[in-house]
């Protein structure tokens, strides 16, 4: 049976659709408040070794939700690993950026800043201790 062309089947198809969308959606991010309700790491916890983080590159330590990046030969910086804009984590430093993929926010391997919205707040800095090469927080 159908009324102007809407089956029974087609209404079914489309509400198990929105149903299997909603979760992809609730995975794209937060409510855009930049509030991850987890705890920063405990001073001196060990993040890895200098050796993981290339000079002109970073890495993501997710555990710690921190990135830390080596715009120059031993100069590491480090930043909160969570997107200002909506809360997803970082994923790749290039090109003397922090890039978000989620929706494409960048941010500068320097000191966090903003280089390419949507978000509009930089990364928080994070005090790091580089000892030998470990490098943890502090």
């Amino acid at each position: 049976m159908s009324i102007d062309g809407i089956t029974r089947r087609k209404t079914l198809t489309g509400v198990a659709a929105v149903g299997v969308g909603v979760p992809l959606l609730a995975a794209c991010g937060g409510d855009g408040s930049g509030d991850t309700a987890t705890e920063p790491p405990a001073a001196g916890e060990e993040l890895g070794s200098t050796s993981e983080v290339p000079v002109g590159g970073g890495k993501v330590f997710g555990d710690q939700r921190i990135v830390v990046t080596q715009p120059t030969d031993g100069d590491f910086k480090a930043f909160s690993a969570v997107c200002t804009h909506q809360s997803c984590l970082v994923s790749q430093i290039a090109d003397g950026t922090i890039d978000c993929l989620c929706h494409g926010s960048k941010f500068s391997d320097q000191d966090g800043s903003v280089v390419n919205g949507p978000a509009t707040s930089g990364l928080a800095e994070v005090t790091i201790k580089v000892d030998g090469d470990t490098i943890s927080t502090a």
